[in-house]
């Protein structure tokens, strides 16, 4: 999928940068993992903490105090300020409970926001994976690549 992902950035002409908290840095990972990304690829940051968030991607401390981290809310501002801080065609982020631990029961362990802005038009979806920690990085790895090129294909 990431090579699928990288030849539709390139064969548009795109620029991409990525902005993760749960998955820790392992999309922008498997993107550069394909020859040829350079030219596509801006920066990649790890937002790990609230603070990162509201520093690097300017998401909003109200926005993160009313709604949490692992929100829709928070997913969106965090692709809006990506892809505006890198100077990037479009964005991709996860913000999510890569688990086992810190879920509830109105935000379980497994639950993963990703979002991918393009042409200031922000999808965010909302995932509740399975497994543990690195299973269910690896699946919001493989969700944000094909939001990456059902974007693009759109």
């Amino acid at each position: 999928m990431e090579q699928q992902a990288v030849e539709l950035l390139m064969k548009h002409n795109l620029t991409i940068t990525t902005a993760e908290s749960c998955t820790g840095g392992l999309i922008a990972a498997t993107l550069v993992n394909v020859p040829g990304i350079s030219g596509q690829f801006k920066e990649g940051y790890i937002t790990y903490s609230n603070e990162a968030k509201e520093k690097l991607l300017g998401v909003s401390h109200e926005t993160l105090e009313r709604y949490g981290a692992v929100s829709s809310q928070t997913a969106e501002e965090m692709a809006r300020g990506a892809r505006q801080s890198a100077n990037a065609d479009i964005s991709i982020i996860s913000t999510g409970i890569a688990g086992p631990d810190g879920g509830t029961k109105e935000k379980p362990a497994g639950l993963v926001y990703l979002a991918c802005c393009y042409k200031d038009h922000v999808k965010v979806e909302r995932h509740l994976f399975s497994g543990d920690r690195q299973a269910v990085r690896n699946c919001a790895v493989r969700e944000a690549l094909r939001l990456i090129i059902q974007t693009i294909q759109q």
